[in-house]
């Protein structure tokens, strides 16, 4: 029985090590993703009848003075803010039936009453809350660590491998990548990284003068800093110290903001470009995850340190962040496609309508649930 409760309850354990760290990640991820929705939501003039962390059963929670129920429910997978007018979880279109249970102080805060523009950035804003967080860690991390770079330079490079193929010298420096300007080895990584298969253009330094070559990434199984195997699309070149003089750059305030949503537009762009090859078969399924994997991740994290946790909630908060802006109903993407089409049209999307596009789109959104759930427990 010792042994049971060790290791369900020590710090290396599954409840304290992987699950309160799992649940605080998340935790804080859709707390800030519904807060954008409510905040703006309010600001709109909308009313609020729930904000809810998890779903099913209510555990605790409390009413405020403007009659929103703040509550903690017993499924820690998500959340939602419900707005008056809302007939479920979805802030999908009420029937006209549904409309005319409201009374008339409801229609007028109700959120299928308001102009597109109200509901369109209320709707984004979760989204958009969840980029801004990555923004706030990030230059958080940058102003009180700074970020180690070093020179784009190559020290070797591996026998047989693309940039041996394509003419890549030790000593060459990297000038740019398919026309992307780099300063750092960093810089050259991230343009590779998520490439593999594609004919890339490298301008190189040699002796003085320009060469350009190309070549084409292949996937290579890395350890990544939390002990995860990962493919990656490598090209076969090592920096060293001696070339690469590796140096730690600070930043002043404004300078780590700066820093910071360059960094986060990076993530944003590497994860939309993972999506894109993904659907087209051209990504290794197996580095696609759910709830299983982003808690074995959130225990390993916890184990370096609070600041990797950190780190993960700002990745994390951008794939949330992406995600919900696909044009899927039920998402926040689905609800905006269905505004710009309202814009369009100049009146509501038929019910009919609407209903088999929420139909379809929540199947889809199922079976992907159901496809990462699979690769969390069998698939990988």
């Amino acid at each position: 029985m010792n042994e049971i409760l060790h290791a369900l309850f020590s710090t290396q354990g599954f409840v304290l090590g992987t699950l309160v760290p799992f649940l605080f990640v998340l935790t804080v991820v859709v707390f800030v993703h519904e807060m954008g929705h409510y905040l703006i939501g309010r600001w709109c003039g909308i009313g609020v009848k729930a904000f809810s962390i998890g779903f099913g059963p209510e555990l605790f929670g409390f009413n405020d003075s403007h009659g929103t129920r703040w509550k903690l429910c017993a499924i820690p997978l998500g959340g939602y803010v419900k707005f008056v007018g809302d007939m479920n979880a979805t802030s999908s279109q009420p029937t006209s039936e549904e409309i005319e249970t409201l009374t008339e102080e409801e229609r007028k805060v109700a959120f299928h009453t308001q102009p597109i523009w109200k509901r369109a950035a209320t709707v984004v804003a979760g989204p958009l809350f969840n980029f801004l967080l990555t923004i706030v860690v990030f230059t958080v991390l940058f102003s009180a660590y700074g970020r180690y770079v070093a020179e784009p330079m190559v020290a070797e490079v591996t026998a047989d491998s693309p940039a041996a193929k394509a003419g890549i010298l030790p000593g060459d420096r990297f000038v740019s990548v398919d026309g992307s300007k780099v300063e750092t080895f960093g810089d050259v990584q991230r343009l590779v990284s998520g490439r593999a298969g594609d004919a890339i253009t490298f301008v190189m330094l040699r002796d003085g003068k320009e060469v350009t070559v190309t070549a084409a990434p292949r996937l290579m199984e890395q350890e990544d800093a939390l002990g995860n195997k990962v493919k990656v699309a490598v090209i076969g070149v090592v920096n060293n110290k001696e070339l690469g003089q590796p140096r730690l750059v600070t930043y002043t305030p404004v300078g780590a903001v700066a820093a910071a949503v360059e960094e986060t537009g990076h993530v944003i762009q590497r994860t939309g470009q993972f999506l894109q090859r993904f659907v087209v078969g051209r990504e290794d399924k197996c580095q696609l995850g759910g709830p299983v994997k982003i808690a074995d991740m959130a225990g390993k994290a916890a184990k370096l340190g609070f600041e990797w946790l950190v780190q993960l909630i700002a990745l994390l908060s951008v794939g949330i962040g992406f995600l919900n802006l696909l044009p899927i109903p039920p998402l926040d993407g689905g609800h905006l496609l269905f505004y710009g089409v309202e814009a369009v049209i100049r009146r509501p999307v038929s019910d009919r309508m609407m209903e088999m596009a929420y139909r379809a789109g929540l199947l889809l959104v199922l079976c992907f649930m159901g496809f990462v759930f699979w690769n969390d427990l069998f698939g990988c």
